[in-house]
């Protein structure tokens, strides 16, 4: 361990870029070590962060500390170890027999010294200290852009939710307007937050549309879209199941719509084929009320641990169900638990049938999983009216296709039935013709012979 001591009392300073501890020998070691240089109280200090695979935990240490607890980890611990400085790189193995070896390059360019602020200022794309008006005028920012104490979780929220929008901008098109519905809209924080850093920061040319049932909040939306300039954000009174206001929709975005709202809202962006879904579910009391096992039994009779189970296997039924209709779906943390407990989003974005991964859960599966719990989700009903239409639709262009094709071959037969009559009465007709030659050809033969004989 010689070696690694001399590299550890090399590389441990403030150029160090990151150290990280990996290949754990023990079930019962961290899975991580991840060490970085951070100045803690006017003092350069080494800050150990080790992941357990659910948590993180942090201490801060002097150099010789961490050269002493690196050099335990490595020996008891780990059999692999990275490091960068903003000079060189170095790799760290340790072999079954306690053998290391220490390799290490020079870079051929210098890399820029990283940020040693113990506490760094997070980066929010709507950053603190710059006025966005929208968030002024509903509460959420002072005029100068300070954020407001009792409203900072809101703009960590809508942040947030910026950062899942960022994500999928690859499959929105520049190339012509997009079109964008959130249902169940309510105040419009994040609808305002979307127009806002799709249109105004981003430049995307785009239409979005605000549903919801609270006429007044309705009112009050498109009263601050038109005082802020939004002249292609528009909020409308309506019911989500109801809601036939186009045929084409890019991303559908839902947000706490309660139980089988969220349901007809994702079917509708299936029928629409859109091209990306954001939804945070809200209430899932459907599947609470159907869920039935006996095997289950001994936990389900606890009735809010029944509630929490119903609500989960919702929302992972729903992203397997739109899996099924060609969706890359991922169940993701929409805000820290403390904040909010719903807080799971379900981002769907739509393959290309070229690429479409055959990994997802075949429908079998899927119905297999729904028959042990018992349940039929509004969204399976309204997925498979869509696909039973499609076939019908199929059938019935199937059907038409049939007959225009019978006709024709109707009138194919018909024709060459005449053809036939027409070639046969031509062919008489020649044949009578070539007759009455034949014997005008004998009638002048003959009186050539008599004309000869005199």
């Amino acid at each position: 361990m010689e070696e690694l001591k001399k590299l550890l009392d090399t590389i441990l300073n403030d150029e160090l870029q990151m150290m990280i501890l990996s290949a754990p020998r023990k079930k019962e070691s961290y899975l991580r070590v991840r060490i970085r240089p951070v100045e803690y109280r006017g003092a350069l200090v080494f800050q150990a962060a080790c992941w357990d695979g659910k948590k993180e935990f942090h201490t801060n240490n002097t150099k010789e500390e961490m050269i002493q607890k690196v050099l335990a980890w490595m020996e008891l611990d780990y059999r692999q170890l990275q490091a960068e400085t903003m000079t060189q790189t170095a790799s760290v193995l340790v072999s079954k027999k306690g053998k290391v070896t220490v390799k290490t390059k020079h870079r051929s360019a210098p890399t820029v010294k990283k940020d040693l602020s113990h506490n760094r200022t997070k980066q929010y794309l709507l950053p603190e200290g710059e006025p966005v008006p929208f968030l002024v005028k509903l509460g959420v920012m002072t005029s100068e852009g300070k954020v407001v104490k009792a409203k900072y979780d809101k703009f960590r929220q809508i942040n947030r939710f910026l950062e899942f929008i960022e994500d999928i901008c690859p499959v929105l098109s520049r190339n012509r307007e997009i079109s964008m519905i959130d249902f169940g809209c309510g105040k419009s924080y994040l609808t305002f937050a979307m127009y806002y850093y799709l249109h105004e920061k981003k430049g995307f040319d785009l239409r979005i549309t605000g549903l919801d049932l609270k006429e007044d909040v309705i009112a009050h939306c498109n009263a601050l879209a038109e005082e802020f300039g939004y002249e292609k954000l528009k909020f409308l009174h309506g019911d989500i199941a109801d809601y036939e206001g186009t045929d084409q929709v890019d991303l559908v975005v839902t947000l706490h719509a309660c139980d089988t709202a969220t349901d007809y809202a994702l079917a509708k962006a299936v029928a629409w084929n859109a091209k990306a879904i954001l939804s945070v579910p809200c209430c899932q009391h459907e599947l609470n009320r159907q869920i039935k096992n006996e095997t289950l039994e001994p936990v389900l009779k606890y009735g809010l641990l029944k509630e929490r189970m119903a609500a989960l296997l919702t929302d992972g039924l729903r992203a397997s169900m739109l899996e099924q209709a060609g969706y890359q779906v991922q169940v993701l943390e929409f805000i820290d638990m403390e904040h909010t407990p719903k807080n799971i989003l379900i981002r769907a974005v739509k393959e290309p049938e070229k690429i479409r991964r055959a990994g997802g859960m075949r429908a079998d599966d899927l119905q297999a999983c729904m028959d042990f719990l018992h349940v039929h989700p509004t969204l399976q009903t309204l997925l498979g009216n869509q696909k039973t239409g499609t076939d019908d639709l199929c059938k019935e262009e199937n059907s038409e296709g049939k007959a225009a094709e019978g006709a024709k071959n109707v009138t194919e037969v018909s024709e060459t039935k005449t053809q036939a009559s027409d070639r046969v009465q031509q062919e008489n007709e020649n044949s009578d013709a070539s007759a009455g030659t034949d014997q005008a050809a004998d009638g002048i033969q003959e009186e050539e012979n008599r004309c000869g004989k005199n």
